[in-house]
């Protein structure tokens, strides 16, 4: 028996598991082992022996959402044989003054991906301690994902690290599968099947069926006139030299065509062929999700969003969806769309999940199911239709958007709790169920639509048949997009299989090289204040990466700051040309220039900044004139966040260490008035801020009542708890120099 179980309790180990155990303890390892089968007890495995190979050394464990965090730590406290205090959970609800406590007195940690790289970011959190970093789903280590800027920085820090990624699905292609394993330092790709000899033994079966339906004639109908519309934009796109004029076009293809027009306009191609070819298409790629909503949701979800669209048209900024609802055939659309919730028709599926769901719990009266769907909308009509005497349905969806249901992380997980007690029977669930979450008992899942993702597919799937049998029901229309997703998602799993059983040989795992920073403190550093809204961005990251230290705080004007003198304005292509729009720019510009000496604005991208919005070219040109004469504020153009942190490094080198400046964020503001200055000492206090500071001035009349304040006068005021007044009046009572 391996070292490991002997810090665990309640649990054996299984073959299949101290074998990837054993090839985890000597690398970096990614591991894609099916659903259900013990990745988080090869986690608490690996977890136990690097704690006894390193016993003063702490675990991390991330995961994407927060239920499965908890979930996570659950079962770490319930086997390793570990304090319940040595276990923390870190969240966004808690102070980071207590996360950096507990991070001192605390051994395992979880956390989501996000809030733990805040506190790494700002340098809260050190991870040179850390001997495991467990990164759960880790198919979603690519691009910006938090993933790959914590597992860099943990490469960098830690004095005797180890990774363990799992994921029950890396992915389609061995490109992306590289991808993963480039991003975090992965010396070992260890694969399990369902179909390996040492793991079939405790794979549950699982029944996997299809239940199509016809759409019905009013359906039909609607179609006929949808497809119309989208046919004649595409023949007119035809006529302007653009599209095949194909009746039936693909979203791939429709999505590529758009890529190639946005092209061809950053190559400088703005005639009237190009840019009317551009808006037909904007007309064509809403009706197709028009169409998909006909096909797989329903009139309601449809209905919410032709509605939309006929709303948002008169304030519209681009033409394209004045023109769209204005079109005959989709003005058809429309009113038949009418007719049909005046009547209260439903899609077929309906009822056909209402018919399946009957059937399973007049047998299986304790039985336990998950729905699926694409669209909240959907999640809400399913519940109103299936409520009954033997179906006990509760929605499962993730935190609230503008204008829309929503539950939030707490929440979801006493929703969970009650399912997994029985207080209901049916969980009808987004997106937000899919990942990971163990709910043990589940007999039935439903696609209540077919999804084209083999990644997410595997998911859903995987919701049932963990501990006991269960079945897969996929709900389709006949002749509808939900035939092609449902072979989409097939052909991608198949293929995914096909590529994990030759994946050793397909890779190029490389050794990480040893680095020096964590041994090496840089003679020189820089420092730039950033405003705490860019902690997730590139440049944050470039910078962070080069070894400048980034203090994140609530800046009143600027994204960075360099100096005393120099505040930089960042800016996306987009956000530039919006800002322009809504009229913020010329504001954010005039606070700018009255606080900084020295002050810049970036822009950032390589889109072409007169075709990234419908904007006449003049007026992008009228503000530039007035941006770089009016104001005498230059502008930078940089391609993306890497050149634009090395431009910010170039400035910041030779304001702080060249010219030998001194440099604090609080230095004294230029022209101001008594009021700007008033508010600007306030602001210095300790969480306070500029709109604080205006709250506390309003409510004591002067700068000298608010430092007289006593703790409870201050708690008084909107937005001063007691540990902010606390604060304050430890800062202002304090003997200088004491070590608090």
């Amino acid at each position: 028996m391996l070292l490991a179980p002997l810090m665990l309790t309640d649990f054996t180990p299984r073959l299949y598991q101290e074998k990837l155990f054993s090839k985890a303890v000597l690398n970096n390892s990614l591991v894609v082992l099916p659903t259900g089968l013990g990745k988080t007890a090869l986690s608490m495995m690996l977890a136990a022996h690097r704690l006894k190979a390193y016993p003063d050394s702490k675990i991390v464990f991330l995961a994407p959402t927060k239920p499965l965090v908890e979930q996570h730590h659950d079962s770490f406290v319930k086997h390793v044989s570990l304090d319940e205090e040595q276990f923390a959970v870190f969240t966004g609800n808690i102070a980071p003054a207590k996360r950096h406590d507990s991070w001192n007195k605390s051994t395992i940690f979880f956390s989501t991906p996000q809030g733990f790289e805040n506190d790494v970011m700002s340098g809260k959190i050190l991870l040179d301690k850390v001997s495991l970093l467990i990164l759960d789903e880790a198919h979603h280590a690519v691009g910006e994902y938090a993933y790959v800027f914590l597992a860099k920085k943990y490469m960098q820090q830690a004095r005797h690290p180890r990774i363990l990624a799992l994921t029950a699905s890396p992915g389609t292609d061995v490109q992306k599968i590289q991808e993963v394993c480039d991003n975090l330092s992965i010396e070992s790709v260890q694969v399990k099947t369902e179909e390996d000899p040492d793991v079939k033994p405790y794979v549950q079966k699982k029944e996997v069926c299809t239940i199509a339906v016809p759409l019905p004639n009013s359906f039909l109908e609607i179609k006929k006139d949808l497809e119309a519309c989208m046919n004649a934009k595409l023949s007119h796109m035809k006529s302007l030299g653009y599209s095949s004029g194909k009746k039936v076009q693909s979203k791939k293809e429709l999505l590529a065509l758009q890529r190639q027009l946005i092209v061809e306009m950053k190559n400088g191609s703005r005639n009237f062929e190009t840019l009317k070819s551009v808006s037909l298409l904007a007309e064509v790629l809403k009706t197709y999700h028009a169409l998909e909503l006909l096909e797989s949701q329903g009139i309601r979800p449809l209905h919410e969003y032709v509605e939309g669209l006929v709303s948002q048209a008169p304030s519209a900024k681009t033409k394209a969806v004045k023109n769209l609802v204005a079109d005959s055939h989709f003005r058809n659309a429309r009113a038949r769309i009418q007719v049909l919730i005046d009547k209260g028709v439903a899609h077929p599926k309906l009822a056909a999940l209402s018919s399946l769901l009957a059937r399973t719990f007049e047998s299986k009266p304790l039985a336990k199911v998950i729905v699926f769907t694409q669209f909240r909308t959907t999640a809400l009509t399913i519940e109103q239709e299936i409520a009954g005497k033997i179906v006990l349905p509760h929605l499962f969806v993730g935190q609230a958007k503008r204008g829309s249901t929503g539950l939030s992380q707490k929440q979801q997980k006493e929703v969970l709790d009650q399912f997994r007690d029985g207080l209901f029977n049916t969980l009808i669930a987004t997106s937000v169920a899919e990942e990971g979450l163990d709910i043990p008992q589940v007999d039935l899942v439903v696609f209540y639509e077919p999804i084209p993702s083999a990644i997410r597919s595997i998911q859903r799937s995987g919701r049932t048949a963990r501990h006991r049998e269960g079945a897969v029901y996929v709900l389709l229309a006949k002749g509808t997009r939900d035939e092609a997703y449902r072979w989409s998602a097939h052909h991608k799993e198949q293929r995914m299989y096909r590529v994990l059983k030759n994946i050793n040989s397909q890779l190029v795992l490389k050794k990480p090289e040893e680095s020096l920073q964590r041994y090496v403190q840089p003679e020189e550093s820089l420092l730039v204040f950033a405003d705490y809204r860019e902690k997730g961005s590139a440049v944050v990251k470039q910078l962070l990466d080069d070894g400048v230290k980034v203090n994140l705080e609530q800046l009143s004007c600027a994204d960075f700051v360099l100096s005393s003198r120099v505040g930089v304005e960042m800016k996306k292509v987009a956000d530039f040309v919006d800002s322009l729009l809504d009229g913020r720019l010329l504001s954010q510009l005039k606070d700018l220039k009255q606080q900084f000496e020295r002050p810049l604005v970036i822009i950032e991208g390589e889109q072409d900044l007169y075709t990234v919005r419908n904007v006449h070219p003049h007026a992008i040109q009228g503000m530039l004139a007035t941006i770089a004469v009016s104001y005498g504020i230059p502008l930078l153009q940089t391609k993306d966040g890497k050149e634009s942190a090395q431009i910010l490094q170039a400035i910041a080198k030779r304001e702080q260490l060249e010219n030998g400046r001194e440099f604090s964020l609080h230095f004294e503001k230029r022209n101001l008035t008594i009021t700007q200055l008033q508010e600007y000492i306030v602001s210095a206090l300790p969480s306070v801020g500029p709109s604080l500071a205006k709250e506390l001035l309003s409510h004591f009349g002067s700068v000298d009542a608010v430092m007289q304040a006593t703790a409870e006068q201050l708690q008084n005021v909107s937005g001063v708890g007691k540990t902010i007044a606390s604060r304050i009046r430890t800062v202002l009572q304090e003997k200088y120099g004491s070590s608090h």
